[in-house]
């Protein structure tokens, strides 16, 4: 017996100001399944999706639910009518708290009154939160929390409506793997009641754990569906690219010298304590542990982002005196932020203006910008970096993710740093474009650069770092060398076990 789609769409054609981005594409989603919907960042996905819940109207085509032909005008309608969206970027308002974000706009009150039913939306919160393995308070301000918790309270917003269909996109991006496979199991059990999930995501192990079909765009194109089982990673890729895409991660070729960056005893109360590593010449190190380890504010500390109550920090084995990141920037240290969108980019300028932020006075005679300079060196990285985009005035916010991130990292090329922190350099970006910064990377180790990375996916760690520091809590648990390392050797003292192999500090 054939299994009816709750959700069809059929030969959805959408352009932006003459520029097709979709063209011919079909979708479907069955009850019980959960359908990864693939493709580069500009391959149509968003747009599709945007269209099912009625943020964009379809220019042709046929979108039904439940075999009735819909045509929402807003994600209300679509919300009304079984469909449910966590997006990509983060929807919680910063200033209030945990509850209120997950009822704003379904307050629960008193009758007529208006008197809002605080208490219940307190205990509703912590049970929906619950479900997800996750202990939040409910009354705590949204903004203190990390990325990866204002994820989980976003998706714990997104299944408390009951839906019929849920569309993920890039759910577990900002997550650690424990909360990953928290979500994982609450994903599963929606499937098993029933519920249609389109999962969007650029992370291969996921889709194929996760995932019954597999569904392809290119360039606005739809390429095809595979049943999980019945595909490969290679294929799959294939049909993403429209070629072999080769290893995936790129061999390292850099030649290791002496070490570079030393810290010794880095402490801020309450956060970290004694953390002491080094980084040699053309090396990348990589970061690993948990979400809440501190492996962020332990870098934004070394960048000068961050207060510190104790600890050392040399470069070249000169001792240098970080209060304030332009000491980092001045001493040849860029820093590459989790969030680029909030912290890395100022989104409605250009890349121009944003590449060249960093080395304003670099480019200036007595005060006054020398455009042609900057127009030069700005020109010169988005070519180094193969910068897809129709020029240098283009806005930032326009491009896609993984060209958003060329536009951060050229930004700090431009300083020619000595040390390079990555902290999850690849997030939200999709597989071509994480191996052209696999490459960049690779590049800039050969010229001496030092890369510091951090990053939440274990085979990227395993993939591109020379060693990789480890910390649980606040400490250094061990430092693995790349031949030694394995998933469960991190994930032991990433979780407090002891580390088989490898060294403290």
């Amino acid at each position: 017996m054939t299994v009816q789609p709750i959700v069809e769409m059929n030969h959805i054609h959408k352009s932006f100001v003459g520029n097709k981005v979709l063209k011919d594409v079909h979708f479907d989603v069955k009850p019980g399944e959960i359908h990864a919907l693939m493709g580069e960042n500009g391959a149509g996905k968003s747009t599709m999706m945007k269209i099912l819940t009625g943020i964009h109207k379809r220019d042709q085509g046929t979108v039904s639910v439940n075999g009735k032909e819909v045509a929402f005008s807003n994600p209300k309608e679509a919300e009304k009518a079984g469909i449910a969206v966590i997006h990509q970027e983060l929807n919680i308002i910063p200033y209030l708290t945990v509850a209120q974000n997950m009822f704003l706009g379904k307050e629960l009150k008193y009758g007529k009154t208006g008197v809002l039913k605080t208490k219940e939306m307190q205990q509703k919160t912590r049970e929906r939160l619950q479900r997800l393995g996750i202990d939040m308070d409910p009354d705590e301000e949204a903004g203190q929390l990390s990325v990866g918790k204002q994820q989980m309270v976003e998706i714990a917003r997104a299944i408390s409506t009951n839906a019929e269909v849920l569309v993920m996109d890039e759910p577990t991006a900002a997550l650690t793997d424990r909360e990953i496979e928290a979500l994982f199991k609450v994903i599963r059990q929606l499937r098993d009641q029933g519920v249609g999930i389109v999962y969007i995501s650029h992370r291969m192990e996921e889709i194929f754990s996760l995932c019954n079909r597999i569904s392809v765009l290119r360039d606005g194109e739809y390429i095809g569906t595979k049943y999980s089982n019945e595909t490969s990673f290679e294929e799959i890729v294939k049909m993403m690219v429209g070629r072999e895409l080769g290893q995936r991660f790129p061999d390292r070729t850099s030649e290791i010298g002496d070490t570079k960056l030393e810290v010794k005893s880095l402490s801020r109360d309450g956060w970290f304590e004694d953390v002491s590593f080094s980084v040699r010449k053309g090396e990348i190190l990589g970061v690993a542990g948990l979400m809440g380890a501190g492996r962020t504010e332990i870098m934004e500390a070394l960048f000068g982002s961050r207060k510190t109550s104790n600890g050392q920090v040399f470069l070249d084995g000169q001792h240098l005196k970080i209060k304030h990141p332009k000491d980092s920037i001045e001493a040849g240290i860029g820093f590459i932020t989790e969030d680029r969108k909030s912290e890395g980019l100022v989104l409605n300028l250009s890349i121009r203006e944003n590449m060249a932020l960093p080395m304003l006075s670099n480019l200036s005679n007595y005060g006054v910008l020398s455009n042609k300079s900057e127009q030069e060196l700005v020109e010169s990285l988005m070519s180094r970096l193969q910068v897809k985009a129709t020029g240098p005035d283009q806005e930032v916010k326009s491009l896609s993710g993984g060209n958003q991130q060329k536009v951060v990292i050229g930004k700090w090329l431009g300083i020619e740093p000595k040390v390079l922190i990555l902290d999850e350099p690849t997030r939200g970006v999709d597989i071509g474009a994480k191996k052209e910064i696999y490459h960049i990377m690779n590049e800039l180790t050969e010229r001496g650069v030092s890369i510091i990375m951090v990053s939440s996916e274990l085979p990227e760690v395993l993939g591109m770092s020379d060693r990789i520091l480890v910390i649980h809590e606040g400490k250094v648990a061990t430092t693995l060398s790349r031949e030694e390392a394995d998933q469960e050797k991190i994930m032991q003292a990433a979780t407090g076990q002891a580390a088989m192999g490898g060294n403290r500090g």
